[in-house]
């Protein structure tokens, strides 16, 4: 399968992925003191929603599509506004561009992409801005060799794979395994997709067997998830999350349920502090 994020830019799992990602990031802006976003899994960065492929699947229209019009004072809003900001309502920023647009000059952003053709888009996108890199590089080696930063003693290592290949979630498990031993401090997010409960209660399970402290996960269904060949919902799994960041999130959910239509929005605490 030869992913393409263009077919599925602005859909549901974006909105609720990037709006938690904006609230993750703010923690770090409270502070003086420099960080670092490891992206590893960057895609293009930004997203054309008027492009025969999004126009395609049309999957936007039921996601950011539905969310132009939100209250000034929603839970969205920062988010939102970084959206207008990237090129919205026309254009849609992935997790590069949104925390590109949230870099002082004191922070960094590292990108890695392994696709060639995508990789040398990012790169004409961040052209001329000295803290933040692109890289062509396998996600999980990534982690190995940018790990434990140069520059910052804090920071974001967010892994948002495509879920194109078996074995993705056993990947993961090592990828935090890796993280935990290199970049002990470091806050970690792991976007996941939710077709049926077996996949992520295996997941779940292996995070709490590793001995990872203070897991959060954050989860939005369309639909139940009984049909397996469909993305019924998606999660995030955070670890180290920032403090109140729990209840921020869920009003986040709690808006995106309303707004889209969802089944289900819950923020829940997989392993404690």
């Amino acid at each position: 399968m030869n992913y393409r994020h263009i077919y599925h830019a602005g859909n549901f799992a974006d909105c609720m992925k990037h709006s938690l990602l904006v609230s993750l990031l703010q923690h770090f802006l409270r502070k003086d003191s420099p960080f670092l976003v490891l992206d590893t899994h960057a895609g293009i960065g930004r997203y054309d929603l008027e492009s025969p492929e999004a126009e395609k699947t049309g999957e936007y229209q039921n996601g950011i599509g539905r969310l132009w019009a939100e209250a000034p004072d929603s839970p969205l809003t920062p988010w939102l506004k970084l959206v207008r900001k990237a090129g919205g309502p026309r254009f849609y920023p992935g997790s590069p561009l949104l925390a590109s647009l949230m870099l002082r000059p004191q922070d960094q952003l590292i990108c890695c992409e392994k696709h060639p053709v995508d990789k040398r888009a990012l790169y004409r996108l961040f052209a001329g801005q000295p803290n933040i890199s692109v890289h062509e590089r396998d996600a999980y080696e990534s982690l190995r060799a940018l790990l434990p930063p140069k520059t910052a003693k804090r920071g974001l290592v967010l892994i948002d794979p495509p879920f194109e290949e078996p074995g993705e979630f056993d990947r993961l498990a090592g990828a935090l395994q890796t993280i935990h031993t290199r970049f002990a401090a470091g806050m970690i997010a792991v976007w996941y997709p939710i077709k049926h409960r077996t996949p992520v209660r295996q997941f779940h399970t292996s995070v709490e067997q590793a001995g990872h402290r203070n897991v959060l996960v954050a989860e939005l269904l369309m639909r139940p998830p009984h049909n397996p060949d469909a993305l019924n919902g998606a999660g995030l799994l955070v670890i180290k999350p920032p403090y109140g960041f729990a209840t921020q999130a869920q009003q986040q959910l709690d808006r995106l349920k309303t707004a889209l239509g969802a089944f289900e929005a819950t923020v829940s605490e997989l392993v404690p502090e």
